[in-house]
């Protein structure tokens, strides 16, 4: 009699810049593979040590602790949230400086010799066939999202060559690589066509009205994850991060309900993948099981 082989575990791992950017940006999804049985790494390139103190409401937690270890006690709430494995890079945060020159421990200005082997090992041990990750842009022009997109794509390479820090671990193929787009155009129109339809005010005016339209953007999407019944879980997370978040704000302007009645998925740009698939997904692991 035949032994039957055990079927490889199915992974996920998220790669981001910040602690709260897991719970911003496919955290639904993340919830929702979770749920399934998949195992979830969350991997934050840098701890978000420059990021400004959004709600005063723990402005004087953050005086008495530090800006470093309250985002840490963050990240670890919203990780126990989401039910995912997270893993520091432990690179210093960057900034937003906006045109100004960079610290000189920026995370943006580390050599690569020096940030991808991390992460290499990282994906060796975790062993994800599925990665997602910020697209070249960063998602928006922040220095370390966008260094984020750099060292995830050449970090998925090496870790394939086994010959490449062979100390680093076995050789090993990520098979999909994801960027995520969940803050696209016709998601914020639906949202802001469903409040003006029941007579309520949209947050969301002034910003389609200078919303710059960019033809690389036309065709970035192609997965749709049904994520809706995971937003609680998603909003949550995100609260955790209690530094970053103004519980009366933007984030929170529409009702968990109306979100899910208006847009209830999230959208990736399936980026480069070594199994067949066919468009438009509706599952990052599609090809896959």
């Amino acid at each position: 009699m035949k032994n039957k082989s055990t079927p490889t575990p199915l992974r996920l791992m998220a790669i981001h810049a910040h602690p709260d950017d897991e719970s911003s940006k496919g955290a639904a999804t993340t919830a929702r593979y979770v749920d399934e049985g998949i195992e979830v790494m969350v991997v934050s390139c840098t701890g978000g040590e420059r990021g400004d103190v959004i709600n005063e409401q723990v402005q004087e937690l953050v005086d008495l602790h530090g800006i470093h270890q309250v985002r840490q006690l963050e990240m670890a709430e919203a990780a126990r949230i989401l039910g995912v494995r997270h893993e520091w890079l432990g690179f210093m945060d960057s900034g937003f400086t906006q045109g100004e020159p960079l610290p000189e421990d920026a995370f943006a200005l580390i050599p690569l010799s020096i940030s991808v082997p991390p992460l290499v090992k990282l994906l060796r041990e975790f062993r994800p066939q599925v990665v997602t990750t910020y697209d070249e842009n960063g998602g928006y022009p922040h220095p370390d999202h966008i260094q984020t997109h750099v060292i995830t794509i050449a970090a998925i390479a090496v870790a394939a060559d086994p010959e490449a820090h062979p100390e680093l671990g076995p050789g090993h193929q990520v098979q999909k690589v994801y960027y995520n787009q969940q803050f696209h155009k016709e998601r914020v129109v639906a949202l802001h066509n469903l409040l003006i339809e029941q007579e309520t005010e949209s947050p969301y005016e002034e910003w389609l009205a200078n919303w710059e339209d960019k033809p690389e953007d036309a065709d970035r999407i192609t997965t749709s994850v049904e994520c809706a019944r995971y937003f609680p879980i998603r909003d949550a997370a995100l609260k955790a991060h209690a530094t970053q978040i103004e519980p009366d704000g933007r984030w929170f302007a529409v009702s968990t309900q109306l979100q899910q009645q208006a847009w209830p998925t999230e959208e990736f740009q399936l980026a480069s993948s070594l199994v067949e698939t066919a468009f438009p997904e509706t599952d990052l692991f599609a090809g896959l099981r």
